[in-house]
This record gives C-alpha cells, sequence and structure tokens, in this order.
C-alpha cells in the first residue's frame, strides 16, 4: 500500500455554486474565532448549573461512576458527589467568566492574558484527556452492531446498557473540549499576531506565511509517515478481539474466552475490532486520492470534491476517544501488572495512545494540504 499522499494543487478562491446557502455555511465555519468563547462560555455556564444542582443533592452525578478498576474504570473513580460537585461549579463559572474575557483582553503581552490562555489551555487538556475512559469508545464499538442488527432484534440486549448518563456525559465534556480549544488556539494566534482562523502569521515570507512545518510539501511528507503509524497501530487490538469472536483465545484462557462469547462482551470485542478495521482503512483515505474526490463507484457524490470537514471531524473526534481509552489500559496494566499468559491481549490496547496521537497528527496534515486561501486574511 502506497502511503504517499497526491500533489496537492493551490485552490484559488470562488463563490460557492449553490447560492446564499453555500455561503452562509462557509461564513459561520470561517467565523469560528468568533462564536467559539460563545460557545465555550454557554457550555461552561450548563455545567455551572449541573454542578450547582449536584451539589444540592439533585441529579445524579456523573464523574467518577463506573467500575473501579479495569480499563473502563474512570480517572476520576472515588470522588464524592460532596466534594467533585462544588469543584465542578467553580470551573465551570470561571471558565465561563474567562471565555467572555478573552477576546477583550489586551494583544501585548500581559500576565492577564497569559493566566486567560493558561486556563483555555488547561480546560481544552482536562476535558480532551481526562474525562474521556475506555467507555466512550466501547458505545462506538457497539453503535454498529446494533444499528446494523435493529431489523432483526439482534443483539439481544439494549445499546442504552452501553450508554449510560456517565458516558454521555464523557461525550458532552469532549464538545465542551473542542469549543475550548478552538477558544484557546484562537487566542493564542491572535496573541501572536497571527490571522486567528488559519494561523498564518502577518508576514508572508513565501508559502502564503505558512511555517515550514505546515507547507503542504512538507505536511504531505510528515502526513503519511502519521497515516501508516495510525493504520498500523490499531490492527494488533483488531486481530486479538475478532480472534476471539471466532473461537481463538488469543491472550485469554478457554475459560475465559466462553465467558466472552456466552455474554455481551462479544459483541463489544465484534464492533471494536470490526470498527477499529474500518476505520483503519478509512484513515488510508487522509494521504489518497479518494480521500479529496469521491471514488466513480458512489452515487450521486462520485467525482465531486470530498468537504475537507467531512474527514477533519470524525478524525478528529476518534482521535480524542481512542487516546483516552489507551491511557486508560496503561493505567490498568500498570495497577495490574503485565502477566505472560494475557500480554497478547493486553499489549494492543497500549498502543492505543500512540494511534491516537498519530491519528490527530495525521488529520492535522490532511488540514494544511486541503486548506486554501485564507477566507479572513486572504492568505493563499
Amino acid at each position: 500500500m502506497t502511503m504517499t499522499p497526491p500533489v496537492i494543487g493551490s485552490s484559488r478562491r470562488q463563490a460557492p455554486a449553490g447560492g446564499m446557502r453555500a455561503r452562509g455555511a462557509r461564513g459561520w465555519l470561517s467565523s469560528w474565532p468568533e462564536w467559539s468563547p460563545l460557545a465555550a462560555a454557554a457550555w461552561s455556564a450548563v455545567y455551572a448549573a449541573l454542578g450547582l444542582w449536584w451539589t444540592s443533592g439533585r441529579g445524579r452525578f456523573p464523574f467518577g461512576v463506573g467500575p473501579a478498576s479495569g480499563p473502563a474504570a474512570s480517572l476520576w473513580a472515588g470522588v464524592r458527589v460532596e466534594v467533585g460537585a462544588p469543584v465542578v461549579a467553580a470551573l465551570a463559572l470561571t471558565g465561563a467568566l474567562v471565555a467572555l474575557s478573552i477576546g477583550r483582553a489586551p494583544r501585548r503581552a500581559s500576565i492577564l492574558r497569559t493566566a486567560l490562555l493558561a486556563y483555555a489551555w488547561l480546560m481544552t487538556g482536562a476535558l480532551l484527556v481526562l474525562v474521556p475512559d475506555a467507555r466512550a469508545v466501547v458505545a462506538v464499538g457497539y453503535a454498529p452492531i446494533f444499528l446494523l442488527g435493529a431489523p432483526f432484534g439482534w443483539p439481544p440486549e439494549s445499546y442504552s446498557a452501553a450508554l449510560p448518563w456517565p458516558v454521555v456525559n464523557q461525550y458532552l465534556c469532549i464538545v465542551g473540549g473542542f469549543f475550548w480549544g478552538a477558544t484557546a488556539l484562537a487566542s493564542t494566534r491572535r496573541a501572536r499576531g497571527a490571522c486567528a482562523a488559519c494561523g498564518r502569521p502577518a508576514g508572508d515570507a513565501g508559502n502564503g506565511g505558512d511555517a515550514g512545518w505546515s507547507v503542504r510539501t512538507t505536511a504531505r511528507r510528515w502526513g503519511a509517515w502519521a497515516t501508516l503509524v495510525a493504520v498500523v497501530a490499531p490492527l494488533p487490538y483488531a486481530a486479538t478481539r475478532l480472534a476471539w469472536v471466532v473461537g481463538v483465545p488469543l491472550g485469554i484462557s478457554d475459560s475465559l474466552l466462553r465467558d466472552v462469547r456466552s455474554t455481551g462482551l462479544m459483541w463489544a470485542a465484534l464492533g471494536l475490532g470490526s470498527v477499529t478495521v474500518v476505520g483503519a482503512v478509512l484513515t488510508t483515505g487522509l494521504v489518497r486520492p479518494w480521500g479529496e474526490t469521491f471514488p466513480r463507484w458512489l452515487p450521486l457524490v462520485r467525482g465531486r470534491r470530498v468537504p475537507p470537514a467531512l474527514a477533519i471531524a470524525p478524525a478528529s473526534v476518534v482521535s480524542v476517544l481512542v487516546f483516552g481509552a489507551g491511557t486508560a489500559v496503561i493505567r490498568d496494566t500498570l495497577a495490574g501488572g503485565l502477566l505472560i499468559d494475557d500480554w497478547p491481549a493486553k499489549v494492543p490496547g497500549l498502543l492505543w495512545p500512540l494511534w491516537g496521537i498519530a491519528l490527530g497528527a495525521a488529520t492535522l496534515a490532511y488540514y494544511y494540504r486541503r486548506r486554501g486561501r485564507c477566507s479572513r486574511c486572504g492568505r493563499p
């Protein structure tokens, strides 16, 4: 499989053929540096209210709820609502104030701006890295199985069992993390005098003002390597889980294999293994022509340009999910040790943080290759 992506030519700024609807959609996307702080503030205000609600003893506090051990255990397992709920309320309320203030901070270097930016990046890291655990990925792995089997009443379990409120809360926190990440990124770019939308500096020294590593030709090279790692890293995990589905006890005992095949764990193994393989195939699209132009065998859209967001958005979410799940597997392995007879089952999961980082880097390279002239600053 050739991993070198095709040469990407420069794109011209053209009026969309779709009329006002296309221009409105493009305008909404290009204005993300303006609305992302408002979105982060709104998200924070909602969680501040929820924190106060949980503090009053009402509702179900979702943080730390889950198994006490294993990769599905939350990093915050054991946190009592009496302690955790007020902390959530205080952090979220502070976050709402920071999000509303960060755009008004002076552009010159100052303690205030540095503090606001630091808070925004810390919120981004906490929501995207520290909150998600393996349950979020397991729910994603279950989804295709239940979607395809729904017309046939298969599998017999309810999908709601894989999507309880604590897992839904993780997804909501990931959404908030992306809002905060966009806010922090745009504000950091403004602080250094760059375009808030594309990051290109004000001084154009060739390449449209791009830094060396973000030039299309350079991003194509390092993006190909990142894509290769992102494709290969999850395959050992898929091999072990699919082996269990067909009755091969790879990395587990025969008795545990019987338990897996007689319970809902088999559906998780089938779902996660299959989704991992499909995801690896789709990842190659980040460097292949069909990742930029729909192939001819697809009806209705054949030959049309693939919207960059169609690849960037899901790949970004998956990179966050698998990185969080991978860190949970590492925590569980460090706590329980790695035995000789179970290493084939555990080692593939230890590669997930690498998978998440590589997928994130490959997605970033894809973005650099696909982006054209900035609709805000006009730089190519």
